[in-house]
């Protein structure tokens, strides 16, 4: 009988993600497998979905539409901010990537896109977001 993967598994996978430009953004390769729980949101939900049905020792190809990835980029996650709002000691940079704490008290993981006398531009969208993914996975194990 083969056991196929259902929601609520434990499962551990290899994987390499690509852009539409089969530039590679993620893999696992000589690391150890990813493990998650299939169905709890500890990944993306295309890559949720494609592990469902899956069998030990699978591999696919899939492609993850912008609305099952990241989604779409949001202009309004982008914050400008007066240059005097930022730690002295802190020495900025374009790419930097910073956390600062929201309105709730959460973490907002955020970069650095721009610097000026007067401000610094922070991105809070997801470095994937508005872009549509492929992820090559292999089903290791189910738990």
């Amino acid at each position: 009988m083969t056991i196929e993967v259902r929601k609520g598994d434990t499962v551990l996978v290899h994987y390499t993600g690509r852009l539409v430009d089969e530039t590679v953004f993620d893999s696992s390769e000589g690391r150890e497998p990813l493990e998650f729980v299939v169905g709890s949101g500890q990944v993306i939900a295309g890559f949720d979905e494609a592990m469902l049905g899956m069998v030990v020792g699978q591999s696919k190809l899939v492609h993850i539409p912008v609305d099952k990835a990241y989604g779409e980029r949001n202009e309004e996650m982008v914050i400008t901010t007066p240059v005097e709002h930022v730690p002295p000691d802190l020495d900025l940079e374009i790419g930097m990537r910073l956390e600062m704490g929201g309105a709730n008290g959460e973490l907002i993981r955020v970069v650095v896109t721009e610097i000026t006398d007067i401000h610094i531009t922070l991105d809070a969208n997801p470095p994937l977001a508005g872009q549509d993914l492929t992820f090559a996975i292999e089903l290791v194990e189910i738990r």
